[in-house]
């Protein structure tokens, strides 16, 4: 015997495409407009709690534990990554491991942030209480004041009472996305406060597109014997060959003391050639307002330079503060770092 499937009806009658993607859209945006009001709410009510915050975890001698359970312990993982990435050392602990043995990661001299929206999370309880143990600073993100997490904190950070995105306020939505904005606002004024600049940020970032992005020049650059000079009185028949081995287009002009003062580009040559191109001298055609750039800079500044639309060049010497020259960099060793 052959069994169908019945079919079943469905309980109200599809949306139209059209109607569906209205309906979609204005969705989508009730959801943001509702996360942007509860953002500037937050935004308006930072106060002393959280320079509080922010001077307690300056001050924390070991790490920042960050911890929280389910959606918040979401969030908790993920500003604990930023923390660590932006020089504050952090490390993310899930509640129900450390009552089975990852308590042993904390240590003298670290502080906690914990979230919980309720402030009423029972997995939490252990880490408060080992908090208080043994004197470590707890920090509480919670969007209760009152709650037995807010109480037990020695710093209270409050989410501004801002209903949940979801349209039965159910689904942490609205809550989290305070959360993750609340982690990222402690993140940049402790890196403001640090003094955390690019070149800290390179080190801890070495891998992928922002490691190369964070590259300086001088990592990137050409130097010594492979880059192309000459002195201003050279005949140009002799600056033609030192160009062609050179193989870069371009030829710097240097004095004396080795500062650049002119460069030389195929773009040059091409509007000086006449019958008497070969007798003349480099400074003949030398542009003397060369672009250069800082052996210090960030190699994304010298793909910038390069790429002006008013001006756009393959090649730039690499000058230090007195103007000496110290290299040259291509466009192409910008590619192969893996900038573009």
């Amino acid at each position: 015997m052959i069994v169908r499937a019945a079919r079943i009806a469905p309980s109200n009658q599809a949306l139209t495409a059209p109607a569906a993607a209205q309906t979609d859209l204005s969705a989508g945006q009730a959801v943001l407009r509702i996360a942007a009001a509860a953002l500037l709410q937050l935004a308006d009510g930072l106060g002393a709690p959280f320079s509080d915050t922010v001077d307690c975890l300056a001050n924390t001698t070991g790490r920042v534990v960050v911890s929280g359970i389910g959606k918040s312990g979401h969030v908790a993982r993920k500003i604990a990554a930023t923390l660590a990435s932006t020089g504050t050392p952090a490390l993310f602990v899930h509640p129900a491991e450390a009552s089975h043995g990852d308590l042993g990661m904390l240590v003298a001299g670290d502080s906690l942030l914990v979230l919980s929206n309720s402030g009423e999370t029972t997995e939490l309880a252990d880490l408060v209480a080992h908090a208080k143990r043994f004197g470590l600073k707890l920090i509480a993100v919670t969007g209760r004041p009152h709650s037995t997490l807010a109480r037990a904190a020695d710093i209270a950070l409050v989410l501004p009472p801002a209903r949940e995105a979801c349209p039965m306020g159910l689904a942490p939505t609205t809550s989290t996305t305070l959360q993750m904005a609340l982690g990222d606002a402690i993140a940049v004024a402790l890196l403001t406060r640090r003094g955390f600049n690019e070149a800290d940020f390179r080190t801890i970032h070495p891998g992928g597109r922002l490691g190369a992005q964070l590259q300086r020049v001088d990592q990137l650059m050409h130097t010594g014997a492979a880059v192309p000079l000459a002195a201003p009185d050279l005949p140009m028949d002799a600056a033609l060959l030192e160009m062609t081995q050179k193989r870069f287009g371009c030829l710097g002009v240097i004095d004396a003391a080795n500062r650049l003062i002119g460069v030389l580009t195929d773009g040059d040559l091409r509007r000086a050639m006449g019958p008497d191109l070969l007798t003349r001298r480099v400074a003949d055609i030398m542009n003397p307002c060369p672009r250069t750039i800082a052996p210090e800079a960030m190699a994304a500044s010298a793909l910038r330079d390069m790429n002006d639309p008013r001006r756009p060049i393959t090649t730039l010497f690499v000058v230090d503060a007195g103007g000496v020259v110290a290299g040259i960099l291509h466009i192409h060793d910008l590619l192969r770092a893996g900038l573009a």
